[in-house]
């Protein structure tokens, strides 16, 4: 993937170095956050819960705002701003105003959120209550080593797909999803994630035009994408972490509907082709 002269906004805030806030102390929003991990990135609310127990409420943290000079940060700029280049003139097609995320919000180990105290181990994360995407950059380590998923287009994926939850929260999209359950193969959860998926592609099938030569996606790239989708599949992540398949839990959808779901996106350009509410076959 070829991303050196995209734009960047700068719409990055960089707390990494200040370091985690401290955890100690639980209450709403460690619930909140739990709710936040099961949705986003298929974290059993459970495991969550225990990584935030006996946590105090987030101390409040802001980092420096705009332009980075790391090559890693560089990126998630270039991607977060390719989206927007991307998504505002598709999204008016549809009647929709799009305003980009509050900021992507890079940090270390924990941080505070709208939602409660955010952690590494939860993945990234989109938060509904401040409209930010909050990214450990260390994840780019689990994503090759733990789910295989490697390239620079496999974490143009997962940015984008996060970007993608900002959109629902503009559609309405997550609300539905909530009154539908959680949990389970037709949960509105699974339905949540894979239009989030759906979105990731149509960003990948704009993203050239949109930036101009700025980037350049191959078919090798989106090959990465697919395998990335597939990595991070229920089916896949319970098979190995506990060597069964039990998709009355799953929360994101399997791997090959991840990978349909990306590719239906990508191979139509339109949002209108991501209704996975709607689909009677996920």
């Amino acid at each position: 993937m070829e991303w050196g002269g995209g734009r960047r906004s700068g719409n990055i805030e960089d707390r990494r170095r200040l370091g985690p806030v401290g955890v100690a102390g639980g209450g709403i929003g460690a619930v909140v956050l739990a709710v936040i991990g099961y949705f986003v990135f298929g974290v059993d609310p459970q495991t969550t819960m225990n990584a935030v127990q006996g946590t105090q409420q987030p101390t409040a943290q802001e980092g420096s705002r705009g332009q980075v000079a790391d090559t890693e940060g560089q990126f998630i700029d270039v991607i977060e701003t390719s989206n927007a280049d991307v998504w505002g003139p598709v999204l008016a097609k549809h009647g929709i105003r799009y305003t980009p995320p509050t900021s992507v919000v890079l940090y270390t180990q924990a941080t505070g959120t709208g939602c409660g105290t955010g952690q590494s181990a939860m993945g990234p994360f989109y938060c509904p209550a401040d409209h930010k995407v909050y990214l450990d950059t260390s994840f780019w380590n689990e994503l090759e080593t733990r789910f295989g998923a490697k390239g620079e287009f496999a974490r143009a994926y997962v940015i984008s797909h996060e970007i993608g939850h900002h959109i629902q929260t503009l559609t309405g999209a997550s609300d539905q999803a909530q009154r539908m359950g959680a949990r389970g193969a037709t949960s509105g959860s699974v339905r949540l994630e894979l239009q989030a998926d759906c979105y990731a592609g149509v960003w990948a099938r704009h993203a050239p035009e949109a930036s101009g030569d700025g980037i350049a996606i191959t078919r090798a790239d989106i090959e990465d994408g697919l395998g990335a989708a597939a990595a991070v599949g229920d089916d896949a992540i319970q098979e190995q972490s506990q060597g069964r398949v039990m998709p009355d839990s799953f929360t994101h959808g399997s791997s090959a509907q991840r990978m349909r779901w990306f590719g239906k996106g990508y191979d139509a350009g339109d949002p209108g082709a991501c209704d996975t509410f709607a689909a009677r076959t996920l």
